[in-house]
């Protein structure tokens, strides 16, 4: 499961035209499901990521938490993270979850974030939509976190 994690003063998602999730400071996490992934990959990386130490803290080190700071959580489905772009001009997404699985993988993740976080402060893109993401990278602030499945 990979999730590209990044630390915004504010983010958005909209489908036609329509807010559907917005955040102020916080996290905005894009998620992609692998082929293989299962549950055990999706609980492991939302435990990271809600953990990961990526807020400064008072003399500018970053050492809080998203739970530390009790910011927003903004989870967007984005299958395109798993692109295999070793050869040629076009990405080939072999290496993702087929739709189906990722769907039920990124609701698996939602669920489980809004159960052990804030249900509140979690809010989602919608799965398999045409989306328009609006962020505000703090810092800027960006990192790759990935669980692989045991093979």
């Amino acid at each position: 499961m990979i999730g590209l994690l990044q630390r915004v003063a504010q983010a958005s998602v909209s489908v036609d035209g329509e807010t559907v999730g917005a955040i102020g400071p916080g996290l905005l996490v894009l998620l992609c499901a692998e082929r293989g992934d299962t549950e055990k990959e999706a609980d492991a990386l939302l435990a990271k990521l809600l953990a990961y130490r990526v807020f400064n803290d008072e003399s500018g080190r970053m050492s809080r938490s998203l739970v530390d700071e009790a910011g927003g959580l903004l989870l967007v489905p984005q299958f395109t993270l798993a692109a295999d772009t070793r050869s040629g001009t076009r990405p080939s997404f072999t290496p993702a979850a087929p739709p189906d699985e990722g769907r039920r993988l990124f609701d698996h993740a939602v669920t489980r974030a809004r159960a052990t976080y804030d249900a509140d402060k979690v809010q989602t893109g919608q799965f398999g939509a045409h989306m328009q993401v609006a962020l505000v990278n703090d810092g800027p602030v960006t990192f790759w976190l990935q669980v692989a499945p045991a093979r």
